[in-house]
């Protein structure tokens, strides 16, 4: 008996079956490719949180070069000494720490929970560097980053990346010429942390003065270099309580 293709009933039935097969296909190979995709989001933020601290393969002023996926483990053991937790003022070691997710993190912050913070300690010519992760919201979506400062509260490097911001304006965050300014500026104002404002009408274009915890904002992009301040600024809050019992000046 032939098959009436007419019926609603027949375009309904096939309509799931074709759900069905398509979804376990989907789900099989969503399965099958979990361990790569993991692997890939370790190295990136390896790969982020050395380029905070200086671990790149940057040459002269031009693009953003990361050290190769096929090298990152080896160098993440090399440079990154300490994997902590902070809670308050105190910090204690735990594996892995670099994974944690940030953003649920901070909604426990924010709910009243407790938290644990997430934060790296590297070592690079003989030198610590304090690698503080950071999680806020860009103009369209969410921006998060890597901050490392020494133990006087100096950046020693950036990274900045985001989800959905303009390119060309906003998606400028990721960039050198931006990120780069960051470095050597104080976090302090006194002994307020007051962290890195970016700022329009800055009148430092060169970014030559590091004592007036400003650099020089992008153009056509205010709202996102105004989430990176505000993101800065909310995690050096939450930071601060540790950072004061490491700080040397």
């Amino acid at each position: 008996m032939a098959i009436n293709t007419d019926k609603n009933s027949y375009t309904v039935i096939f309509a799931v079956i074709m759900v069905i097969i398509v979804g376990s296909v989907l789900a099989f190979f969503a399965s099958g490719l979990k361990p790569k995709i993991d692997e890939n989001v370790r190295f990136e933020k390896q790969q982020n949180i050395l380029y905070a601290m200086g671990v790149n393969n940057n040459e002269g002023s031009g693009s953003v070069d990361f050290i190769p996926t096929t090298e990152v483990e080896e160098e993440f053991a090399k440079y990154i000494k300490k994997q902590l937790v902070v809670v308050g003022s105190e910090a204690k070691e735990k594996d892995n720490a670099y994974l944690i997710d940030v953003q649920k993190e901070l909604a426990k912050v924010k709910s009243g929970q407790s938290a644990e913070l997430p934060l790296l300690v590297g070592e690079k010519d003989g030198k610590e560097y304090y690698i503080i992760p950071m999680y806020g919201k860009g103009l369209w979506d969410a921006i998060w980053g890597f901050m490392s400062v020494d133990s006087n509260m100096k950046v020693q490097g950036v990274y900045f990346d985001h989800k959905g911001e303009t390119p060309g304006l906003g998606a400028n965050i990721k960039q050198r010429f931006f990120m780069d300014d960051f470095e050597g500026e104080t976090i302090l104002d006194g002994n307020s942390y007051v962290g890195v404002t970016v700022a329009k009408g800055n009148n430092d274009p060169l970014n030559n003065d590091k004592e007036d915890n400003q650099v020089d904002a992008l153009a056509g992009a205010t709202i996102t270099g105004n989430g990176v301040t505000a993101m800065i600024k909310e995690s050096l809050k939450l930071y601060k309580p540790y950072l004061e019992t490491i700080r040397t000046k």
